[in-house]
């Protein structure tokens, strides 16, 4: 996710440049061909302009839903935040007294918590056919702070969870799920041990479905993609819109009386490049959670989550925040 004020223009054009170039050689081509051979290749502006005006229409929709997915992807983990906090500090409060005992229970719940969210985090970069593959862009863009790098299950989960537990989850395909269910079943034992009463049990047990809950809406959005009928037809439309524009220009340009026909290549080279991108915004858009430079950063608010939850346990090894690098926070 991009955290400085504003993209610079060359920033946008270098992400986009494919279009921009590939549409001025099509409008070179196009007026070439009607300068070189006469032939009457222009097209009366209204009704290119009346497909133009359909096809805004059509990615602004797109783009919208777009947006939607995004923004409630955040609002998930800005959620998953609160909730976080909630559940550790009901831990603290709440479990057992001050004893070496308790402590260590304390200290176990929430360690199993920052697991959770790291093994969720995990299970949310793992790619869906169709989502972008992986891109060198995030490499060369954020060096340091590379997906690949940060998707290491064992070395990470081992930090939180005991050996035996992990490797209960082996079989498992759903890591989040199991974590959570254990979690529910040691809370259940805590309360059978008459270290927690029966409210207090409730209580933390409604906490761990909120999570459950914030684990099936950001699957929801992950395993479910915008439908491709519209992101499909949104291309399609981009496409067949672009491809009328230059001979819509030679209409304009031709009879322009100060004007040569050859500026209608850099105007459409520019309308061709404008709507592109407007549908590479909503394209990128789509899936949040899919590691990419654009996404919400869930690895960064993971890790925040992490300091917040070690800091409360008075942890001595407490790890850095992910650095924002060229103004990308993953």
């Amino acid at each position: 996710m991009y955290v400085n004020r504003h993209y610079s223009l060359w920033r946008t054009i270098r992400w986009s440049q494919t279009s921009l170039i590939k549409g001025l050689i099509y409008a070179t081509a196009v007026v070439g061909l009607y300068k070189l051979t006469n032939w009457n290749l222009s097209l009366p502006w209204q009704p290119v302009s009346v497909v133009g005006i359909a096809v805004a229409f059509y990615l602004g929709f797109k783009n919208n839903s777009s947006y939607d997915r995004t923004w409630e992807a955040r609002k998930i983990w800005g959620a998953i935040v609160n909730d976080s906090r909630t559940f550790s500090t009901a831990v603290i409060s709440m479990v057992g007294g001050d004893d070496k005992e308790s402590q260590s229970i304390k200290t176990e719940l929430i360690k199993r918590h920052i697991a959770w969210l790291i093994s969720l985090r995990n299970a949310l970069r793992v790619k869906r056919t169709w989502e972008h593959p992986a891109e060198k862009s995030i490499d060369r863009i954020v060096p340091g702070f590379s997906i690949r790098s940060i998707n290491s299950d064992q070395d990470e989960l081992l930090k939180y969870l005991a050996k035996e537990e992990f490797d209960s989850y082996a079989d498992k395909t759903n890591w989040p799920a199991q974590i959570l269910k254990t979690q529910s079943l040691k809370i259940d034992a805590l309360y059978k041990s008459g270290k927690l009463s029966e409210y207090k049990q409730v209580w933390l047990h409604q906490l761990i479905s909120k999570h459950y809950d914030n684990q099936g809406r950001s699957e929801r959005i992950k395993n479910f993609p915008l439908p491709r009928q519209y992101a499909s037809t949104a291309l399609w439309m981009t496409y067949f819109f672009c491809s009328l524009i230059p001979f819509g220009m030679i209409e304009i340009f031709e009879f322009a009386a100060d004007a040569d026909v050859w500026f209608s290549i850099p105007i459409s080279g520019l309308i061709i490049w404008l709507y592109f991108l407007m549908d590479k915004i909503g394209d990128y858009s789509e899936n949040p959670f899919e590691g990419t430079y654009q996404d919400v950063p869930i690895s960064t608010i993971t890790r925040a989550i992490e300091i917040d939850l070690l800091e409360m346990l008075d942890s001595e090894t407490i790890p850095e925040p992910y650095p924002v690098e060229n103004g990308f926070s993953m």
